[in-house]
């Protein structure tokens, strides 16, 4: 089914990311972002003030749909079109080493002198003094209380 033939009444129910489903669909190619939502917004007749206020409302609502992918350089596509073959995905993982480069490393071991203990202070209060404070009341005189 086309965008074009898609009732009003039914466009104002869908999301923007379904629209755009349509709009890439359509195109059978890549577009970039601005150019998909202006076209979201001719379909569902929107200002062009709409456009410019609620870009980044789109832009998060493409970006964590898995029906597209954001390509180089801007441009968005349907994801179905691409293999991960396709895709530029950087693994920016920093915990992912060779074994050369986990040779090089110079790995210390914590020591003792690297964490802090208690070593006792001497102006610690010691168990007496935490107890001179306490009174002893016997059954008699905490009823009188």
């Amino acid at each position: 089914m086309k965008l074009s033939e898609i009732p009003k009444e039914e466009l104002e129910l869908m999301s923007y990311d379904d629209i755009a489903f349509y709009v890439l669909q359509e195109s059978g190619k890549k577009m970039k972002l601005n150019d998909i939502f202006k076209k979201v917004c001719k379909a569902l007749q929107l200002p062009d003030e709409y456009l410019e206020s609620h870009i980044m409302d789109f832009f998060e609502s493409m970006s964590t749909n898995k029906k597209f992918v954001m390509l180089d350089s801007g441009y968005w596509d349907l994801q179905s079109r691409h293999t991960l073959d396709d895709l530029n995905i950087e693994d920016d993982d920093d915990d992912d080493y060779d074994e050369e480069e986990l040779s090089d490393m110079d790995i210390e071991e914590n020591t003792n002198e690297d964490i802090f203990y208690d070593q006792g202070d001497e102006t610690d209060d010691t168990e007496e003094d935490d107890l001179a404070d306490l009174v002893v009341i016997d059954g008699e005189e905490e009823q009188n209380l």
